[in-house]
């Protein structure tokens, strides 16, 4: 049973037709990335599948009960305002503190609960952000943009986390991303719209497609082959420095 499906979905935003034809089905424990030029139904499409956006034809049908978590492109919190991470987490419904821990160790942030919103860097406020759609743990975690504003690094960094996320909860991922360099490696399996499904598969079945290709060039397949080099070698890293503790 898939936890979300679509079936011939179209979608009218602004009075204009923006998607078409969309069969789609999102799996437990697979992180699939939606990607597409401006305009071309991205947004529409993650509006559609948790429900605030009416199909204009077509159905979206949701798994029972499903709990659903979502990281925004971006958050504004007045910067006068004195407010802690934990202050934060706790609204609007007051959580347990158990549960904001392990939602901020999840996102890798654990020593921020008592740092002020206000003090955060863009790559610490997004992983807050995360940490608070980790805490219903969520069936399926949904990213908008989460890493605009991040350089490479940055981005990279944060993508590895959200697979640690799944590895550990075992939810299934659903982002919509401008970073084809990283966000294509992270991914089990890409959609690439343009007001309907241009091409769909694993990554590197979508940076071959010609459709894929007239949108955003080749030279994905390069930066892709050295996200992989670097992400292999962090992993060694990463466990030659836990073995040696």
């Amino acid at each position: 049973m898939s936890l979300i499906t679509t079936q011939d979905l179209a979608l009218h935003y602004g009075g204009k037709l923006v998607l078409r034809d969309v069969n789609f089905a999102l799996d437990r424990g697979e992180i699939v990335t939606i990607v597409g030029p401006n305009g071309s139904g991205k947004s529409s499409l993650l509006r559609a599948l948790v429900g605030a956006l009416k199909p204009a034809s077509g159905t979206v049908t949701r798994a029972a009960n499903l709990r659903l978590g979502y990281v925004p492109q971006r958050l504004q919190i007045d910067a006068t305002l004195p407010m802690t991470v934990t202050r934060f987490l706790n609204l609007p419904h007051r959580q347990k503190a158990a549960t904001i821990d392990a939602a901020l160790t999840r996102a890798g942030v654990a020593d921020l609960a008592t740092r002020q919103m206000a003090t955060l860097s863009g790559g610490q406020f997004q992983r807050v952000l995360l940490a608070r759609a980790l805490l219903n743990d969520p069936d399926v975690l949904i990213l908008d943009e989460a890493t605009q504003g991040l350089d490479q690094a940055g981005a990279a960094a944060f993508y590895r986390r959200i697979e640690e996320v799944r590895a550990t909860l075992g939810c299934a991922v659903l982002m919509v991303s401008h970073d084809l360099h990283v966000v294509m490696a992270a991914s089990d399996r890409v959609l690439c719209l343009n007001g309907h499904v241009c091409c769909e598969g694993t990554p590197q079945v979508v940076a071959d497609a010609p459709e894929y290709r007239a949108l955003f060039g080749s030279g994905t397949g390069g930066t892709l082959a050295l996200y992989r080099h670097e992400h292999d070698h962090d992993h060694a890293h990463d466990h030659g420095a836990h073995d040696a503790g």
